[in-house]
């Protein structure tokens, strides 16, 4: 987990003294379990002993966070992912694609697609998600929801999927809480309590009005989640699809 600069915190502590400066994160706590094959364009993603969320928008392609990067198996149509579930299907990665500007220190531009080594057979398991159409902004209070397979509070883990629901938040809270906030990045969370009620794995998508509008990218423990904004990435991600 990244932690935040000395700098950093003290901004934080001076514009928003509420904001928990503790640690940064790629999950969400609370929530509870999706309806199985709920979210079927959900992927999930292995390297070793690690694990990140990810989503598939073409039936090679997943999109995911460029911080996930790594030796990766893809698992889809999973539910519970410690069942050897007749519904998987599992790919391996022929290449991957983290954005050219990706910056690990700041994490902007987290934002990383990955050419499967076969494509997905699409069924009622295995789905693509829409893309947004246009760079515009999301506007604030959207209702949008999260799903992934990490952490359900900061001492348990799930082997099954869990979901929520959020809100977006303005960008002008939003770079009260982090200063860094760019173009590429968006805040969501919950608007009446700290902790958000539910998980969303790095990588996972922001899924608002059933397009992916956001990818986890990370967050402070009782603050908003930021997510690296996909609609500002549409000009790469057709040039990176196409080739």
């Amino acid at each position: 987990m990244r932690r935040p600069q000395p700098l950093l915190a003290l901004l934080l502590l001076l514009c928003c003294p509420w904001a928990n400066t503790r640690a940064l994160r790629g999950w969400i706590t609370g929530g509870h379990e999706a309806q199985p094959h709920s979210h079927p364009y959900m992927a999930y993603l292995k390297s070793g002993r690690f694990f990140c969320g990810g989503f598939l928008v073409a039936p090679s392609w997943v999109m995911t966070a460029a911080h996930c990067l790594g030796n990766i198996t893809v698992v889809l149509g999973a539910h519970n992912i410690n069942e050897p579930e007749t519904t998987q299907q599992i790919r391996g990665v022929l290449r991957y694609h983290p954005h050219p500007e990706y910056d690990p220190k700041t994490l902007s531009n987290d934002i990383m697609l990955l050419k499967l080594t076969a494509k997905a057979t699409l069924n009622k398991y295995v789905k693509t998600i829409k893309l947004p159409k246009t760079c515009r902004d999301l506007r604030t209070g959207t209702r949008c929801s999260l799903a992934g397979w990490g952490r359900t509070d900061e001492d348990q883990e799930t082997d099954k999927l869990f979901e929520t629901k959020v809100s977006i938040y303005s960008r002008r809270k939003c770079i009260c809480l982090y200063p860094g906030l760019n173009n590429g990045m968006v805040c969501a969370g919950s608007f009446h309590e700290l902790n958000d009620s539910s998980q969303g794995d790095s990588g996972g998508p922001l899924v608002c009005k059933n397009v992916a509008e956001g990818i986890v990218s990370f967050g402070y423990k009782n603050a908003p989640g930021v997510y690296a904004r996909v609609a500002n990435y549409l000009p790469w991600i057709r040039k990176t699809m196409k080739k």
